[in-house]
């Protein structure tokens, strides 16, 4: 679909004039929006603007570019990403820009998009130029981005409160996860922020110096964004460090335990196997009382033992600590 939005020379407003009528026409400026296009309207858009052929294929391209800025002689091409709310993948919207012109082209839908192209009726100051629609495109994909990360947030502060909940495999997984969602944030807000830097620093964008104010602030933005991206990566490690830490100890003392009973049992297996050898000439073997006296032996070498690993601490064999009692206070 392509549509056209224009200014006259009046100051009034007019939408769905064919190419052929706006270069006819005296204007102020144009917006020629190419939304999701047909393969002949992907030939009319690389024929009617005379684009350089390199841009002309980064946007006809299938494969997600990452955002950037490339200066020509008569315009500057934009390579801007917003973001699929469910996937958290990247889609790519291309903007061609100079003082009196600006051409979108997407081969995706672009919600925000549509919001800038409604707000043309109504916001007085999106009609100074092509300068304020870009501006508002891109602030309008970054307030966007906000959404997706603080449900990061969310999903890591819900893991964090209902850890005992999960298994081992779960949790590590549900990180991952998360981190994966992470890591396609990452992919988009960080070029974005390069990219906006370079517009605030270059020296070639004389026409937009007058709306540097703007950017700064799609800057900022995006500065907070990338600092919560990072925060929540750092908090994302301390939390599956903990786990594996914690269950490393649970491992050790478990282990811990078992190789004590194996330990206490060691003496016990000798004798008993001692004992159990099958000779016919052994001593102790017709003695009336003997089997008595060896089971006695085994039981108190077992105590001994036990006694003095849970001396030692080795045992795991904790006493239950009374709750101390609130003293009552009198005002």
């Amino acid at each position: 679909m392509i549509r056209t939005c224009v200014l006259t020379k009046d100051g009034e407003l007019i939408y769905d004039l064919s190419l052929p009528q706006i270069n006819k026409e005296e204007l102020e400026w144009c917006w020629v929006d190419f939304a999701e296009p047909t393969d002949e309207e992907q030939e009319i858009f690389s024929h009617a603007f005379q684009f350089h052929p390199l841009a002309i294929e980064d946007c006809l391209d299938k494969l997600v570019g990452r955002p950037k800025l490339d200066f020509y002689d008569q315009y500057y091409f934009f390579l801007v990403h917003t973001l699929d709310p469910n996937t958290y993948k990247a889609r790519e919207v291309d903007v061609f820009v100079n003082d009196r012109m600006i051409v979108t082209f997407h081969n995706i839908s672009a919600p925000e998009l549509n919001y800038v192209w409604e707000e043309l009726k109504g916001v007085e100051k999106l009609r100074q130029g092509p300068v304020f629609i870009l501006h508002r495109l891109i602030d309008r994909f970054v307030d966007e981005f906000f959404p997706l990360v603080y449900q990061i947030e969310d999903q890591l502060n819900r893991v964090d409160e209902e850890t005992d909940t999960y298994s081992g495999n779960e949790l590590i997984d549900r990180l991952f996860d998360i981190r994966h969602d992470m890591a396609k944030l990452r992919q988009s807000i960080f070029p974005m922020r390069d990219l906006v830097y370079r517009v605030l620093n270059s020296t070639r964008l004389e026409f937009m110096n007058d709306h540097q104010i703007y950017f700064r602030d799609v800057y900022d933005h995006l500065l907070k964004l990338a600092e919560m991206l990072e925060s929540y990566r750092d908090f994302s490690s301390d939390l599956r460090d903990n786990y594996v830490s914690v269950n490393s100890n649970k491992m050790n003392n478990i282990m811990m335990t078992l190789t004590v009973i194996t330990t206490i049992f060691m003496p016990l297996t000798f004798i008993a196997g001692i004992y159990g050898m099958n000779f016919n000439y052994m001593p102790e073997l017709q003695y009336r009382y003997g089997y008595f006296i060896v089971i006695g032996m085994m039981f108190i070498i077992a105590l001994f033992m036990a006694f003095m690993f849970n001396k030692k601490g080795w045992l795991l064999i904790t006493k239950k600590q009374k709750k101390p009692r609130r003293k009552r206070t009198f005002k």
